[in-house]
């Protein structure tokens, strides 16, 4: 029987095992004494964490404004950005340590899909649900009010109709193309598909730009209040409580500051 003073197994210790032996493989008793004998501090107190304005960011934003990063050892610099473009180059490049990032994105850039190649780290999963398909007032108005009833009007009305979504392998991306799909239209062949940014959606609607846009919340209910859109379906009825946003790092950023990724 090992020593109390060497080696104390509590439910810290035994949690700290179990991570230690699913990350690396390795002996967990081993692991967890050479961790236990060192310090969990962050090496990395200050970190810039990118996010897009949407509803869903508020757990990083809100950790930030309320302090609760202090309580771990770390002061969180949120940054808004732009587009999911943006944030990708940037945690590519360093320039943001983490990020509030789309489920799909973190895949894409890992796999080097439609953008740079690099190893990515999905540190916690930080929604579920919470986004929807908007088609436009204008396709409300002549029956497209649903999936069938947008592929009734498509086919009788034939012209380029147009719909957006926020990143080419963003979960947006992947509901938009399914949700068509499951009503005979090929969003390859039978619609144009174009990326918009999410705070732009709203405003590219209410000039004709598009008849229809895949995004999360505010942007939404914001063309419903706005009178320019209705809601052809939530995400969460084509798949139920489907992962969503991330918080996302490189592999690179959790090999140099495990603590703080941790």
């Amino acid at each position: 029987m090992t020593d109390s003073q060497d080696f104390k197994m509590t439910r810290r210790s035994v949690l700290m095992a179990a991570a230690a032996a699913g990350a690396s493989g390795a002996v967990p008793g081993l692991n967890t004494a050479v961790w236990a004998a060192g310090s969990d501090k962050p090496e990395k107190e200050e970190v810039r964490i990118g996010f897009i304005p949407l509803t869903d960011c508020a757990s990083v934003v809100m950790a930030s404004v309320l302090g609760f990063d202090k309580k771990y050892g770390v002061k969180i610099i949120p940054t808004k950005e732009a587009s999911w473009a943006g944030v990708r180059d940037k945690l590519v490049n360093g320039e943001l340590d983490m990020a509030h990032v789309l489920y799909g994105l973190v895949y894409g850039v890992h796999l080097g899909i439609s953008g740079p190649k690099k190893d990515m780290a999905v540190l916690l999963t930080l929604n579920n649900n919470g986004q929807a398909i908007t088609l436009s007032k204008k396709l409300a108005d002549k029956g497209a009010v649903d999936g069938p009833s947008l592929a009734k009007l498509m086919a009788s009305d034939k012209r380029e109709y147009t719909f957006a979504q926020t990143f080419p392998t963003g979960t947006h991306a992947m509901w938009l193309y399914y949700w068509l799909s499951t009503y005979g239209i090929n969003p390859m062949k039978d619609a144009k598909v174009i990326t918009v940014p999410p705070p732009q959606m709203v405003a590219n609607m209410r000039v004709g730009n598009m008849d229809g846009y895949c995004v999360g919340e505010p942007w939404g209910h914001r063309a419903i209040m706005d009178g320019i859109g209705i809601t052809g379906v939530t995400t969460q009825d084509i798949w139920k409580d489907h992962p969503e946003k991330v918080l996302g790092t490189t592999g690179d950023f959790v090999k140099k500051y495990p603590n703080t990724a941790r």
